[in-house]
Order: C-alpha cells, then sequence, then structure tokens
C-alpha cells in the first residue's frame, strides 16, 4: 500500500485548527518564518480570529505555514509518499513539503501570490460552488455571463468564479435548471483570466527563487500530471493562478500514481471527502479528523500494512 499527500486551499482556517498543533509550535520554523511575513508574533497568529484568519493575504501564507508544519511532524514516522498534490494554494505546500522550496520561501511566495492576485482584481469579484450540472452545459451559461470555469472537482461539481455582477445573473439562471449552488466567502477571481497579471508576476518570482527537484513527484492543479523538474514547477505555478484547476484530475493521477492510503494535511476534511466519493476502494482521512496527530498517524501506519 503506498500513501498520498494532500494539502487542502482556503476556506477551512479557523482559530481552532491550531489545537491538533498544541505542544509543537516551538517545532515549528514555517508558522515562525509565517509570524515575520505577516507582522505579527507567532502567539499572535495562532490566537487570532476568524476576520483575520479569513484575509486572502493571511489565509495563503499561513496555510502552507501550517501544512508545512503538520507534515514535518508526521514524515520522520511515515514512509515517502508516492505523490503530493495541493488544491489551490496547497499545491504550493505541496511543493514545500516535497522539499522544493524550503519553509521561508514556500511562505514568502504564498505571501507574494496572495498579493498579486489582490492586486489584479480591480472591481468586485467572487466565485461559488455549482453542483448537478455538467462543465459541458454549464461553461456555456457561465461565458454568456463573462463567469469562467474555476475548479472541476468531479463531472458535475464545478467552481465559477469572474465578476460579482455576471456571477450573480448566473447563479439565478443555474437554480431553475436543477443546480444547487454556493457563494463562496472570496471575494476574487481565482484560476480565472481575471488573474492573468498575477500570474505573470509569479511566473517572474518563481523564476528568482530558489527551487530544487521535488523529492516525490508533485501533480500539477491544472492537468493532474506529475511534476519532477523546477522548470515545469513553475510554468504549472504560475499558469493555475488564471486557468482551470483540474482536481478531478489530481484525484485520478494519485490513483494512477498507486497511491491506496490518502492523507489530507488539514485544516478541514474535503479532499478526503472528495477521495471517498470519487476514488472507491482508496483510504482517505484528514488529520482534522483526529483529535491529536498521533491518531491521524496510527490510522495511516494501520491503512498501509
Amino acid at each position: 500500500m503506498s500513501l498520498g499527500v494532500v494539502c487542502p486551499g482556503q476556506g477551512a482556517q479557523s482559530p481552532a485548527m491550531f489545537a491538533l498543533l498544541d505542544g509543537h509550535l516551538v517545532e515549528a520554523p514555517a508558522l515562525r518564518a509565517c509570524a515575520r511575513v505577516l507582522g505579527r508574533d507567532l502567539d499572535g497568529i495562532t490566537t487570532a480570529d476568524d476576520a483575520f484568519l479569513q484575509r486572502n493575504a493571511v489565509a495563503q501564507p499561513l496555510l502552507c505555514a501550517y501544512q508545512l508544519t503538520v507534515w514535518s511532524l508526521l514524515r520522520e514516522a511515515l514512509p515517502a509518499p508516492r505523490a503530493f498534490a495541493g488544491y489551490s494554494i496547497g499545491e504550493f505546500a505541496a511543493y514545500g513539503c516535497a522539499g522544493a522550496f524550503d519553509p521561508e520561501a514556500t511562505v514568502a511566495i504564498a505571501a507574494f501570490r496572495a498579493q498579486a492576485m489582490d492586486a489584479a482584481c480591480s472591481e468586485p469579484c467572487g466565485m461559488a460552488a455549482v453542483r448537478g450540472l455538467s462543465r459541458r452545459r454549464l461553461e456555456p451559461l457561465a461565458a454568456a455571463h463573462g463567469i469562467e470555469i474555476a475548479i472541476v472537482n468531479a463531472p458535475d461539481r464545478i467552481v465559477v468564479g469572474g465578476r460579482s455582477a455576471g456571477l450573480q445573473v448566473l447563479l439565478a439562471e443555474l437554480t431553475p435548471l436543477g443546480a444547487s449552488v454556493t457563494p463562496l466567502a472570496v471575494h476574487i477571481a481565482s484560476h480565472t483570466s481575471l488573474m492573468a497579471s498575477a500570474a505573470a508576476a509569479l511566473r517572474r518570482r518563481l523564476q528568482q527563487t530558489a527551487m530544487a527537484a521535488p523529492a516525490v513527484p508533485v501533480l500539477a492543479g491544472i492537468d493532474g500530471l506529475p511534476v519532477y523538474q523546477p522548470v515545469r514547477a513553475v510554468e504549472t505555478l504560475s499558469q493555475q493562478a488564471c486557468q482551470t484547476i483540474d482536481w478531478a484530475a489530481c484525484l485520478q493521477g494519485l490513483s494512477e500514481a498507486g497511491c491506496r492510503v490518502i492523507l489530507e494535511l488539514g485544516p478541514g476534511a474535503d479532499l478526503a471527502r472528495m477521495v471517498r466519493d470519487n476514488l472507491p476502494g482508496i483510504d482517505a482521512r484528514s488529520v482534522a479528523e483526529f483529535h491529536t496527530l498521533a491518531g491521524a498517524l496510527q490510522w495511516v501506519r494501520r491503512h498501509l500494512d
């Protein structure tokens, strides 16, 4: 049995997530690096309220730091994963966990990405989850209002993004068609062409950032294919800011890589649920589903045996 590791994106971060790291914060260089980037001490971050943690400029570096910390506390007790994959900003954390970036660089590039994406949205934008319609049916309806497919989670589970005015009209049209729509607490249009300037800035920054070949392949968010070399990592990491994330392809890539046990590094457990929903026969849990990291570790070991 082989292990796969997945790193989630924004949405589940909250003050409660730090409880899992109780007693380990002194061992957390990535979180200390994040504190420096955010201009707060570590206590100021771990005791911050929801409003602070939900800011894009805070959430992106913080999630990377959190996932790097969780992985640093687990990796020595586990066999090397067959592959890493990350959802949106989680893809940057995945490269950090795979050894391509050191903790300081991972947090710094995540903070830069957040700033570039915020700057790319000069007018109100948003995103929404749509369930119950295929991409083939949804895409032309969205395009009619200037809205784009941002993330494909499954054939009928899709995230759209674009300018708020067009998004509101689209969502009103989709409900009578039988779709379930959920506006997301996001105020930028991630993974759409509106992020083109952010993607260009991110490519330049990545080209200037020290990066090693990942010790374990990382699946590219835009196509689910394994990435082994920095030059391709630079391209796929920059492109994912303004192109559709094909998470369904990443799930398939994990399966094709031979991963039969999937561990999500948290916070939240959405990626683990997607694995269970879409990949029958593969065991998947998130560290967030356990009271302690020791419990998560015990589960992984039992299922790898």
